[in-house]
Parts: C-alpha cells; sequence; structure tokens
C-alpha cells in the first residue's frame, strides 16, 4: 500500500502512471499486483483505476483475474469481452472479445487493441496510438459460466503542447527551425490533433506557431481584439505558409518523462554555466523547457523557484496557484532569457532513468568494493 500519491506515481513507469479517484494519501484501500509484478494498484472502494495516457502513445488498460481460485480451470471456456461504456448503455462501443484462440476486435479499435495475456490471470489489453476520441471509461469482463468478473478502468488521455519562441524574440522561425528549436527541448512539433485538445484543457495564445504538416494556427478560448477578435474561439488558422519564408512561433509536443525533472538546492543563486556545471555534478544535465512542461502537466510538479532551463531561459511550474506564485492560474511561468552572468536564480536539472539506473549501479558496487575491503581487513586483524 502506497503512503501517498507521489509515491504511488514514482513507483510505476513514466509512460502508464496508474493512480486511483479520489486518493489523496494517507493509506487506506486494498492494494493488489496489476498486471506486471511490479506494478500494484490501489482500488479503493467504489472506485476504479484510472490510467493516464498520452496522446499517441500506447497504452496499457489493466485487468485480471484475482487468484487462480477463482477461475478453477484456467483460460478454458474463459470468454474476456472489452466494452467502450458510454452514459447512455445504448451507445456502448464493443472494443475486443477473446474467446479462447479466437479473437476479434470491433469498429474504431480495429488491429489496433491487443489482449496482452503475460500469464492465466492477465485480460490486459494494450490500444495503441491512443487519440482523444480513446479516452472514456472502460469495462473489463471475464466469464466463464459460473463467475463472472466485472472490472472498470478509466483512461484519461492527455497532451502537453507548449508555444515556445527562441531568445532572439517572437516570429523569427522558418519551419525547419522551429522543428530543431522542438527538438532541443525534448519535443517534437505538435500536431494539428494535439493542438486541438491542449485548446480544449485551455490553452490560449495569442501568437501563431507553426505545426508538424507546416500549417500555421494560434488557440484562443477568450477571443478579444488582435486574438480571435470575430473569429474566436477556437484554433485561429493561417493556412499552409511558405517553410522556408515564413517566421512564426512553434507550438512543441513532449512526451511523459523517463527521468526525474528536479529543483536542485544549491547554497546560492548561480550563473546559466554554473548552473549548467551544478547539473553535471549532480550526475544530471539541465532541464530542457519539454521537461519542465511534462513534469509540471503529467506529474502535477509545482515549485514557487525561477530558475535556469537549458535554452538559457528562467521559468518556474505553478500547479498550485496561490498569492505571489500565478496566484490566478496553473501555469508555467516564463521570466525571460536573462542575462547569463547574472547570478539571480537556481537551476532545475533532468536525470534520465538510464543514466539514474548507471549511477544506482556503480553506487551499490562501489559500496560492494567497500565493504568487502573492510570485512577482509577485519579478518586479517582476527589473524
Amino acid at each position: 500500500i502506497f503512503s501517498n500519491k507521489s509515491l504511488a506515481l514514482q513507483s510505476l513507469t513514466p509512460l502508464t502512471r496508474l493512480i486511483v479517484q479520489g486518493f489523496t494519501g494517507g493509506g487506506g484501500g486494498q492494494g493488489r499486483r496489476c498486471v506486471h509484478p511490479s506494478i500494484w494498484c490501489l482500488l479503493l472502494p467504489g472506485t476504479g483505476v484510472m490510467v493516464l495516457g498520452i496522446l499517441g502513445d500506447n497504452i496499457t488498460l489493466p485487468c485480471q483475474l484475482p487468484s487462480k481460485d477463482v477461475m478453477a480451470h484456467a483460460n478454458i471456456g474463459i470468454r474476456v469481452k472489452w466494452t467502450k461504456v458510454a452514459e447512455d448503455e445504448a451507445l456502448n462501443e464493443d472494443v475486443l472479445l477473446s474467446m479462447g484462440f479466437h479473437k476479434k476486435t470491433y469498429g474504431s479499435f480495429a488491429d489496433r487493441v491487443f489482449l496482452n495475456e503475460v500469464d492465466n490471470e492477465d485480460a490486459s489489453i494494450t490500444i495503441t496510438g491512443v487519440s482523444s476520441a480513446d479516452a472514456g471509461k472502460y469495462r473489463c469482463e471475464i466469464i466463464n459460466g459460473m463467475v463472472d468478473i466485472i472490472e472498470e478502468v478509466t483512461l484519461d488521455v492527455q497532451s502537453v503542447v507548449f508555444p515556445y519562441s527562441p531568445s532572439v524574440g517572437r516570429y523569427n522561425l522558418n519551419f525547419n527551425n522551429a522543428t530543431q528549436a522542438c527538438l532541443k527541448q525534448n519535443a517534437s512539433v505538435a500536431t494539428l490533433e494535439q493542438l486541438h485538445e491542449a485548446w480544449k484543457g485551455g490553452l490560449d495564445w495569442c501568437n501563431a506557431g507553426w505545426l508538424s504538416d507546416g500549417t500555421v494556427y494560434y488557440p484562443v478560448t477568450k477571443a478579444r481584439g488582435p486574438c480571435g477578435g470575430n473569429k474566436g474561439p477556437g484554433l485561429i488558422s493561417y493556412g499552409i505558409r511558405n517553410k522556408q519564408m515564413g517566421r512564426y512561433d512553434v507550438f512543441c509536443f513532449a512526451s511523459a518523462l523517463k527521468g526525474r525533472f528536479y529543483w536542485l538546492v544549491q547554497p546560492d543563486r548561480l550563473t546559466f554555466d554554473e548552473a549548467v556545471q551544478a547539473c553535471v555534478d549532480d550526475g544530471a544535465e539541465i532541464a530542457k523547457v519539454g521537461h519542465m512542461y511534462s513534469a509540471w502537466k503529467l506529474e502535477g510538479y509545482d515549485r514557487c523557484d525561477a530558475g535556469w532551463l537549458a535554452d538559457g531561459s528562467v521559468r518556474y511550474p505553478i500547479s498550485r496557484p496561490r498569492r505571489n506564485c500565478s496566484p490566478t492560474e496553473a501555469a508555467v511561468r516564463f521570466v525571460g532569457f536573462q542575462d547569463k552572468m547574472q547570478k539571480s536564480y537556481g537551476v532545475y536539472c533532468y536525470k534520465d532513468d538510464q543514466i539514474m539506473q548507471k549511477y544506482t549501479s556503480s553506487s551499490f558496487a562501489l559500496n560492494t568494493t567497500f565493504y568487502q575491503v573492510m570485512f577482509q581487513s577485519y579478518s586479517n586483524s582476527l589473524q
């Protein structure tokens, strides 16, 4: 049983973070294994599991038999049925039906939903290339003619889209420059669908930016003056632009983190070069803008300290608006591209999972060697 939500999230793989609706920490609820032996789900009375997915990723929806004793005949004669549940049950969508070796997927799920079958107790499915239309409640039914097991899973599809302009100012990127700008921030140029999802989630930005198909748009939730005017709210289109000659900002799309984003505690404020070196000394790298947006949007990262990022900008992420810390809205606040010689800010770092594993393994080997030497010295002293 996890002691708090943060520990629950940290223990799971970055791309499939399983949380429980209503779980706010402090224990309670039953823990049970969920598909993979290293993953546990907390199931509270009256709630189901929620899976947080990123637009375009492959997502696993968990479902399994409670024990081998419940279904006495293993997989023989067992039927597994997955359904996407609508508010009106008459509008439910069949997703997958499995009976022994016979499996069938339906409608928009055809050929992109697969039964995992990790073991005899596993009835989980993987949905490939998740879209916003896939979000919603799913029902897993395991039937053997005597016992029916029903589990419900809610899929929340999130997108992390952020506007980006370089240090030289707005409207300075042609399409190729825009593509490189996103890549340097651990992101890619957003698609129209991704921008649309971000707009539905409240993204309002009055500067036009490139999208991956060479079109230029900007999202407006509150039309005003030159920002949407008579056209908004909505996605305001400039159409397809000349990729070489056109100069705009860009909308970038970031995925879930495969590592740890964090504020590096330091005794003093740092110049940009000192910030870069401080992260390296901590076995990490200075964080990129995409890292910050992913941590803020998908992990609820919140810190009211302005810090250097890899592009030379200074920003801070606020997920809990409060006085003096983005009081009106949750947002990644942009302080600006500051003088890199100025000692006025801290730094945000990012440590990749592979680096952390390597560091942990090295530390373990070093400690093991140390204790072996100490033990050998102690043994020699007894002789």
